[in-house]
């Protein structure tokens, strides 16, 4: 009887997140041959999370401070993440050597490639620091392993990444 009802639980979760998905502008589900699994699509930077249904442990509908809500969803894991009207928030990793108490708390993928354009710019001024770039990449990596951890797949964003020069990243000009 437990069993059944926990069932009935993830049908609600899903309902949950189906139902505000389709409430929203900016998200989509895109069509998926695997029945066990869904996948939602930001329109912003089409980036797109695959979930496991059978991972969602709870859901839980929030407010933010403007009043707006959103979805926090809670994975078997411990890892969650937050749907909005346009995107989807998810914590980053912990990285050695990086204070987290510096970063946000929720990020999202728009920020991968705020930090690359970052991490450009530095390497773009002859003042920068290695230590700079050391702490840039660190926060890359941060970012992109939270996004992965939670499903999406930032392939084309680790690609980016790989075309700069390691030396470059090591070294302070």
């Amino acid at each position: 009887m437990n069993n059944s009802n926990k069932l009935g639980n993830e049908d609600n979760f899903l309902e949950q997140i189906f139902k505000y998905v389709d409430g929203t502008e900016c998200l989509n589900f895109v069509s998926s041959d695997l029945s066990d699994y869904f996948t939602i699509e930001q329109e912003i930077d089409q980036r797109r999370i695959t979930v496991n249904k059978f991972d969602v442990e709870e859901v839980l509908s929030r407010v933010d401070e403007e009043g707006q809500e959103f979805l926090q969803v809670n994975f078997v894991s411990g890892k969650k993440i937050l749907l909005t009207k346009q995107l989807i928030g998810f914590r980053p990793l912990t990285m050695f050597g990086l204070d987290m108490d510096k970063l946000p708390k929720v990020v999202t993928t728009p920020d991968i490639m705020n930090i690359f354009d970052a991490i450009q710019e530095s390497l773009c001024h002859e003042d920068n620091s290695g230590e700079e770039l050391e702490v840039l990449r660190k926060v890359y990596d941060s970012v992109v392993c939270g996004g992965e951890s939670v499903g999406f797949n930032l392939e084309a964003e680790r690609a980016l990444f790989s075309r700069i020069p390691t030396q470059i990243l090591r070294t302070s000009a």
